[in-house]
Protein backbone atom coordinates (compact mmCIF):
# COMPACT_ATOMS: atom_id res chain seq x y z
CA UNK A 1 0.00 0.00 0.00
CA UNK A 2 1.36 3.42 -0.97
CA UNK A 3 2.41 5.82 1.74
CA UNK A 4 -0.12 8.61 2.24
CA UNK A 5 1.60 11.98 2.16
CA UNK A 6 0.32 15.49 2.85
CA UNK A 7 2.45 18.28 1.41
CA UNK A 8 2.26 21.97 2.19
CA UNK A 9 4.46 25.07 2.43
CA UNK A 10 4.42 28.75 3.41
CA UNK A 11 5.33 30.30 0.04
CA UNK A 12 1.96 29.54 -1.51
CA UNK A 13 0.42 26.81 -3.61
CA UNK A 14 1.82 28.19 -6.86
CA UNK A 15 5.42 28.39 -5.63
CA UNK A 16 8.26 26.60 -7.38
CA UNK A 17 9.44 24.99 -4.15
CA UNK A 18 6.14 23.21 -3.61
CA UNK A 19 6.37 21.75 -7.12
CA UNK A 20 9.85 20.43 -6.32
CA UNK A 21 8.48 18.74 -3.20
CA UNK A 22 5.45 17.41 -5.06
CA UNK A 23 7.49 15.93 -7.90
CA UNK A 24 9.60 14.09 -5.35
CA UNK A 25 6.79 12.94 -3.04
CA UNK A 26 4.67 11.46 -5.82
CA UNK A 27 7.48 9.04 -6.67
CA UNK A 28 6.89 7.06 -3.46
CA UNK A 29 3.48 7.97 -2.11
CA UNK A 30 -0.13 8.97 -2.62
CA UNK A 31 -0.01 12.76 -2.34
CA UNK A 32 -2.56 15.29 -1.16
CA UNK A 33 -1.65 18.97 -1.60
CA UNK A 34 -2.99 21.50 0.91
CA UNK A 35 -1.12 24.78 0.73
CA UNK A 36 -1.74 28.49 1.34
CA UNK A 37 -3.45 30.44 -1.39
CA UNK A 38 -0.80 33.15 -0.99
CA UNK A 39 2.52 33.56 0.76
CA UNK A 40 2.45 33.06 4.53
CA UNK A 41 6.14 33.42 5.40
CA UNK A 42 6.89 34.29 9.02
CA UNK A 43 3.44 33.29 10.26
CA UNK A 44 4.88 30.60 12.54
CA UNK A 45 2.19 28.32 14.01
CA UNK A 46 -0.64 30.85 13.87
CA UNK A 47 -4.22 29.84 13.09
CA UNK A 48 -7.37 31.69 12.04
CA UNK A 49 -10.17 31.44 14.60
CA UNK A 50 -12.21 34.60 14.19
CA UNK A 51 -12.78 34.75 10.44
CA UNK A 52 -13.97 32.21 7.92
CA UNK A 53 -11.40 30.51 5.69
CA UNK A 54 -11.77 30.20 1.94
CA UNK A 55 -10.71 26.86 0.47
CA UNK A 56 -10.44 26.33 -3.28
CA UNK A 57 -10.34 22.77 -4.57
CA UNK A 58 -8.24 22.20 -7.66
CA UNK A 59 -6.06 19.72 -9.52
CA UNK A 60 -2.39 20.28 -8.76
CA UNK A 61 -0.17 19.77 -11.81
CA UNK A 62 -3.39 18.74 -13.57
CA UNK A 63 -3.35 15.38 -11.84
CA UNK A 64 -3.55 15.49 -8.04
CA UNK A 65 -6.22 16.48 -5.53
CA UNK A 66 -5.26 19.84 -4.07
CA UNK A 67 -6.67 22.59 -1.89
CA UNK A 68 -5.63 26.24 -1.76
CA UNK A 69 -6.36 27.51 1.74
CA UNK A 70 -6.54 31.25 2.35
CA UNK A 71 -4.79 30.95 5.70
CA UNK A 72 -1.57 29.82 7.35
CA UNK A 73 0.49 26.65 6.84
CA UNK A 74 -0.72 25.40 10.22
CA UNK A 75 -4.32 25.78 9.10
CA UNK A 76 -3.41 23.92 5.91
CA UNK A 77 -2.26 20.93 7.95
CA UNK A 78 -5.33 21.17 10.18
CA UNK A 79 -7.64 21.31 7.17
CA UNK A 80 -5.78 18.47 5.46
CA UNK A 81 -6.37 16.26 8.49
CA UNK A 82 -9.63 17.44 10.06
CA UNK A 83 -11.31 19.26 7.19
CA UNK A 84 -10.73 16.42 4.75
CA UNK A 85 -11.05 13.72 7.41
CA UNK A 86 -7.90 12.01 6.15
CA UNK A 87 -5.01 10.21 7.76
CA UNK A 88 -1.41 10.47 6.60
CA UNK A 89 1.79 8.58 7.15
CA UNK A 90 3.97 11.62 6.55
CA UNK A 91 3.74 15.40 6.19
CA UNK A 92 6.32 17.19 4.05
CA UNK A 93 6.61 20.98 4.13
CA UNK A 94 8.51 23.22 1.69
CA UNK A 95 10.69 23.46 -0.18
CA UNK A 96 11.08 26.91 1.36
CA UNK A 97 12.54 29.77 -0.66
CA UNK A 98 15.44 30.56 1.67
CA UNK A 99 17.02 28.77 4.61
CA UNK A 100 15.26 28.23 7.93
CA UNK A 101 18.17 28.18 10.36
CA UNK A 102 18.72 29.07 14.00
CA UNK A 103 15.96 31.08 15.60
CA UNK A 104 14.32 31.60 12.20
CA UNK A 105 12.69 28.24 12.93
CA UNK A 106 10.61 30.00 15.59
CA UNK A 107 8.99 32.21 12.95
CA UNK A 108 8.94 29.86 9.98
CA UNK A 109 5.60 28.82 8.55
CA UNK A 110 7.41 25.96 6.80
CA UNK A 111 8.65 24.55 10.10
CA UNK A 112 5.33 25.32 11.81
CA UNK A 113 3.47 23.01 9.43
CA UNK A 114 5.81 20.21 10.47
CA UNK A 115 5.31 21.07 14.15
CA UNK A 116 1.54 20.91 13.71
CA UNK A 117 1.76 17.51 12.06
CA UNK A 118 4.02 16.17 14.79
CA UNK A 119 1.69 17.48 17.49
CA UNK A 120 -1.02 15.38 15.86
CA UNK A 121 1.09 12.25 15.84
CA UNK A 122 2.27 12.38 12.22
CA UNK A 123 5.92 12.23 11.24
CA UNK A 124 7.05 15.36 9.42
CA UNK A 125 9.99 16.90 7.59
CA UNK A 126 10.42 20.58 6.71
CA UNK A 127 12.69 21.38 3.74
CA UNK A 128 14.38 24.68 2.91
CA UNK A 129 17.05 25.74 0.45
CA UNK A 130 19.09 28.71 -0.74
CA UNK A 131 16.95 31.68 -1.81
CA UNK A 132 18.65 31.98 -5.21
CA UNK A 133 17.63 28.70 -6.84
CA UNK A 134 15.79 25.43 -6.25
CA UNK A 135 18.25 23.46 -8.37
CA UNK A 136 20.13 22.02 -5.39
CA UNK A 137 16.87 20.96 -3.73
CA UNK A 138 15.78 19.21 -6.93
CA UNK A 139 19.08 17.40 -7.20
CA UNK A 140 19.49 16.42 -3.56
CA UNK A 141 16.07 15.98 -1.96
CA UNK A 142 15.90 12.26 -2.75
CA UNK A 143 19.37 11.67 -1.31
CA UNK A 144 18.41 13.55 1.85
CA UNK A 145 15.21 11.57 2.27
CA UNK A 146 17.09 8.32 1.61
CA UNK A 147 19.58 9.33 4.31
CA UNK A 148 16.70 9.87 6.75
CA UNK A 149 15.11 6.53 5.87
CA UNK A 150 18.29 4.47 5.69
CA UNK A 151 19.43 5.73 9.09
CA UNK A 152 15.94 5.26 10.54
CA UNK A 153 15.85 8.86 11.77
CA UNK A 154 12.05 9.00 11.96
CA UNK A 155 12.03 6.24 14.55
CA UNK A 156 14.38 8.31 16.73
CA UNK A 157 12.40 11.55 16.41
CA UNK A 158 9.18 12.44 14.62
CA UNK A 159 10.11 15.83 13.15
CA UNK A 160 13.14 17.18 11.31
CA UNK A 161 14.18 20.50 9.83
CA UNK A 162 16.31 20.14 6.68
CA UNK A 163 18.33 22.85 4.91
CA UNK A 164 19.92 22.13 1.54
CA UNK A 165 22.73 24.50 0.41
CA UNK A 166 24.15 24.85 -3.07
CA UNK A 167 26.51 22.04 -4.12
CA UNK A 168 26.43 20.23 -0.77
CA UNK A 169 29.52 18.41 0.48
CA UNK A 170 27.58 15.96 2.63
CA UNK A 171 25.10 15.69 5.49
CA UNK A 172 25.42 16.80 9.12
CA UNK A 173 23.06 16.15 12.02
CA UNK A 174 22.73 19.51 13.72
CA UNK A 175 21.19 21.51 16.53
CA UNK A 176 19.51 24.88 16.19
CA UNK A 177 21.70 27.96 16.41
CA UNK A 178 20.53 31.27 17.85
CA UNK A 179 20.12 34.50 15.90
CA UNK A 180 22.57 34.89 13.04
CA UNK A 181 21.38 38.34 12.00
CA UNK A 182 20.36 41.63 13.58
CA UNK A 183 17.06 43.31 12.86
CA UNK A 184 16.26 46.98 12.52
CA UNK A 185 13.19 49.16 11.97
CA UNK A 186 13.59 51.69 9.16
CA UNK A 187 11.34 54.75 9.25
CA UNK A 188 9.55 55.28 5.94
CA UNK A 189 8.38 58.58 4.44
CA UNK A 190 4.78 57.89 5.45
CA UNK A 191 5.70 57.52 9.11
CA UNK A 192 5.42 53.75 9.10
CA UNK A 193 8.27 51.37 9.82
CA UNK A 194 9.77 48.67 7.65
CA UNK A 195 11.44 45.83 9.55
CA UNK A 196 14.59 44.55 7.87
CA UNK A 197 17.53 42.38 8.85
CA UNK A 198 21.27 42.43 8.38
CA UNK A 199 22.95 39.06 8.32
CA UNK A 200 25.83 38.61 10.71
CA UNK A 201 27.28 35.21 9.87
CA UNK A 202 30.14 34.26 12.14
CA UNK A 203 31.98 31.64 10.14
CA UNK A 204 32.32 29.16 12.95
CA UNK A 205 33.19 25.57 12.19
CA UNK A 206 31.05 23.72 14.67
CA UNK A 207 29.26 21.54 12.14
CA UNK A 208 26.88 20.29 14.81
CA UNK A 209 25.25 23.76 14.57
CA UNK A 210 22.86 24.28 11.67
CA UNK A 211 24.12 27.73 10.61
CA UNK A 212 27.79 26.68 10.61
CA UNK A 213 27.07 23.46 8.74
CA UNK A 214 24.98 25.08 6.01
CA UNK A 215 27.28 28.09 5.55
CA UNK A 216 30.15 25.67 4.98
CA UNK A 217 28.21 23.69 2.39
CA UNK A 218 26.66 20.82 4.34
CA UNK A 219 23.05 19.69 4.34
CA UNK A 220 21.71 20.25 7.83
CA UNK A 221 19.24 17.83 9.43
CA UNK A 222 17.97 19.04 12.79
CA UNK A 223 15.72 16.98 15.08
CA UNK A 224 13.02 19.20 16.57
CA UNK A 225 10.27 18.94 19.16
CA UNK A 226 6.91 20.55 19.89
CA UNK A 227 7.46 20.11 23.63
CA UNK A 228 7.79 23.56 25.22
CA UNK A 229 8.47 22.12 28.69
CA UNK A 230 12.05 22.63 29.87
CA UNK A 231 12.54 19.07 31.08
CA UNK A 232 15.62 19.69 33.26
CA UNK A 233 13.89 22.51 35.10
CA UNK A 234 10.73 20.42 35.44
CA UNK A 235 12.60 17.53 37.03
CA UNK A 236 14.45 19.89 39.37
CA UNK A 237 11.25 21.63 40.45
CA UNK A 238 8.97 18.58 40.64
CA UNK A 239 9.81 17.80 44.31
CA UNK A 240 8.10 21.07 45.22
CA UNK A 241 4.80 19.32 44.51
CA UNK A 242 5.37 17.08 47.52
CA UNK A 243 5.76 19.94 50.01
Amino acid sequence: MAMKILITNDDGIFSEGLKVLYDFAKTFGEVTVVAPLKEQSGKSQSVEFRNTITVQKMLYAYETEAYAVDSTPTDCVRFGITGLNKTYDLVLSGVNHGFNLGNDILYSGTAAAAFEASARGIKAIAFSTNHTTFDSAKENIKAVYDYIVNNDLLSVNSIYNVNIPLDPKGVKITRKAGFYYVERFDLCDNGEYQQTTDFVVHHGKDFSVDVDAVMHGYISITPMTVDRTEQNAFKKLLPLNDK
